[in-house]
């Protein structure tokens, strides 16, 4: 038996007991935008951490993370088991009185994603190279994980 709710018009229709919580997180939220603003700079420098991109091609497994603003040298990368860790900081570039914004939606403040890799990889033979602000870091496979292709012999 399904719970309906009853609306003032007579009309009935289905009660979702958790869309009134979805409804009250979204009102809060918007609430609390709006008082705090969504470009204070403590909230945006909790909020930041890279894009990462995660693909694989025969030899490898590549990752790209979208990094502008953050120097290479300040780029932390260790790989502890089967998990990647990248680690950094992007710095505000200069100082400038919050007064004088007219919108600041940029993020800074340090960063560190973890990422699950399968056990495939090799990870005494990694490859990172950073350009244009984006970082690619190459982990070849293991040789046994490598696909092998197998010829089928004719009788």
């Amino acid at each position: 038996m399904a719970l309906e709710r009853w609306k003032p018009r007579g009309a009935v229709s289905r009660w979702d007991p958790f869309a009134d919580l979805f409804d009250f997180r979204r009102e809060m939220d918007r609430l609390m935008d709006t008082f705090f603003g969504r470009t204070s700079t403590g909230l945006a420098q909790a909020a930041w951490a890279p894009a990462v991109d995660i693909y694989e091609t025969k030899d490898a497994l590549v990752v790209k993370a979208e990094l502008p603003g953050v120097k290479p040298e300040e780029v932390e990368i260790s790989i502890v088991g089967n998990t990647l860790t990248l680690k950094g900081e992007r710095k505000q570039e200069a100082e400038v009185n919050e007064q004088g914004y007219y919108r600041l939606e940029r993020s800074y403040g340090s960063f560190q994603r973890a990422l699950e890799l399968p056990s495939v990889v090799d990870a005494n033979t990694v490859k990172a190279t950073y350009k244009d602000g984006l970082l690619e870091i190459k982990l070849p496979k293991k040789e046994g994980a490598k696909p092998k292709e197998i010829k089928i012999e004719v009788a």
